[in-house]
């Protein structure tokens, strides 16, 4: 499956991050790979045999000046033997201490012999070229490295594992024996009647195709909220508790807290996870006329955040009653998802005062008490329902197509109403054919059946280097 030019040489990167850490990894994937491990590494044992996937203890030298070889670092080498490899060719890895500065002297020394720098996510484009893993897989690496929440760590795996790639198949497979069963009565028009059976090719459509099409497109929205996560934004006058708020869901003193109003004068992020979803949570300047100019700047600030905001916190000190200035600021946002949001519950002798008019418009109404962290197990249930849908939940079985996967997705699900339509007004099997081939050629994209190099290099530049 895989090209030459792709895989025929050696590639190297350093495959841990930059900085100061215990231990640092450097990974060779090709067919020069062992060689150049034993020109460069001294084992301790001078019988050592480099059998595949054993740890060896050694140096690794790099000729000096006078001509005696000079340590660079004290190692663990493991060689491993294609193709029970990540990327099913012959694979080194160097794994030495920690400091950047001698990780990249290894690599240069590397790239003294026939190796050459990996690019980002190479060894993984390896991995799907030489047929180990199919495409969704290879962006599930992606997620899994990016993932914010022990979720979007559940999903990537899950398609790691092949979740996506299955369902997509068996649409796929359905296709397939639908467009073979087309073909025939192209080649025998006299029979076509007699060969398609279209009540019964609808049917199978129907409920092969478009209905389970339907059920990833619909993962696919979901899948986005917890791969991408939200922003939310605290709002609202000045001194209602907004900073409370943030500092109570982050369970540390994040943000600055006084009685005094306007203390808050920039915006301040944090992200938490909630229920799974990565929530960027944005504390911002309370919103108020005739503030002096630094607030003002705070306050612009704000209204921008709040302009670009997925949800909004709209928070209210019922305390003090609800003035016309909170009447202003809330219609000011209403075009917005909005959760309203009464703080200072502990302080409120009688309940809450009349929030009707409030209500007709937001998704939820919390009533909360920041100081005395109550009622905020309560509000983090109202943000995720607000987000996730009214069902409140992610199915465990479930998988997350992405973007690229979405569109083909909704590509596939219009070429089979196009089918299930042309079936249905009696076309020609050669029509019929087309619009069954359109469909199935837009799930081969998602699984890399028929992916463009441009859409690889795409996907795999997003990749850091070294996987």
């Amino acid at each position: 499956m895989a090209a030459e030019n792709e895989t025929s040489n050696t590639i190297a990167a350093i495959s841990t991050p930059s900085g100061a850490g215990g231990i640092g990894v450097i990974r060779m994937s090709g067919p020069h790979a062992l060689t150049i491990l034993q020109q460069i590494f001294q084992p301790h044992d001078p019988a050592c045999s480099f059998r595949s996937h054993q740890l060896y203890y050694g140096h690794i030298l790099v000729p000096g000046i006078s001509g005696q070889k000079k340590i660079v670092d004290e190692v663990l080498a493991v060689y491993m033997r294609a193709p029970s490899t990540y990327t099913r060719e012959d694979v080194v890895e160097i794994h030495g201490h920690g400091n950047f500065l001698v990780l990249q002297s290894i690599l240069e020394l590397l790239l003294h012999y026939p190796v050459r720098l990996a690019e980002p996510g190479e060894f993984t484009k390896r991995a799907f070229l030489n047929g180990r893993i199919d495409l969704t897989q290879a962006e599930a690496v992606i997620d899994l490295l990016s993932a914010r929440t022990k979720k979007g760590i559940e999903m990537a795996q899950g398609q790691l594992s092949g979740r996506l790639y299955d369902q997509v198949d068996a649409i796929r497979q359905a296709l397939m024996h639908m467009r073979a069963i087309v073909e025939v009565a192209i080649d025998f028009p006299d029979e076509d009647h007699e060969i398609i059976n279209h009540s019964e090719l609808t049917l199978q459509l129907e409920t092969s195709v478009r209905a389970p099409l339907a059920v990833l497109l619909r993962n696919a929205e979901q899948g986005k909220i917890f791969r991408e996560g939200i922003t939310v934004v605290i709002a609202g006058l000045p001194n209602v508790g907004k900073s409370s708020l943030l500092n109570t869901l982050l369970q540390e003193e994040r943000a600055l807290v006084t009685a005094i109003p306007g203390t808050t004068r920039d915006t301040i992020e944090e992200y938490l996870d909630i229920e799974g979803v990565p929530v960027r949570i944005v504390d911002t300047a309370g919103i108020r006329d005739n503030a002096e100019e630094v607030e003002e700047l705070g306050i612009q600030r704000a209204k921008r955040q709040i302009g670009q905001a997925d949800l909004v916190l709209f928070m209210i000190d019922p305390t003090k009653g609800i003035s016309a200035a909170d009447h202003e600021l809330f219609y000011s946002i209403q075009h917005k998802p909005v959760i309203l949001v009464a703080n200072k519950m502990d302080l409120l002798p009688q309940g809450l005062p009349d929030l009707t008019e409030f209500g007709n418009h937001a998704l939820a109404q919390v009533l909360i008490s920041a100081r005395k962290q109550q009622g905020i197990t309560e509000l983090k249930q109202a943000i995720f329902k607000a987000v996730v849908g009214n069902s409140g939940q992610w199915e465990e079985d479930s998988c997350a197509p992405n973007l690229r996967h979405k569109d083909a997705l909704a590509r596939a699900y219009a070429a089979s109403n196009k089918a299930i339509g042309g079936l249905q007004s009696r076309i020609t099997s050669d029509l019929l054919a087309i619009d069954l081939q359109e469909c199935l050629t837009e799930l081969d994209a998602i699984v890399g059946v028929t992916t463009t190099e441009d859409i690889l290099d795409l996907i795999f530049k997003q990749f850091c280097l070294g996987k």
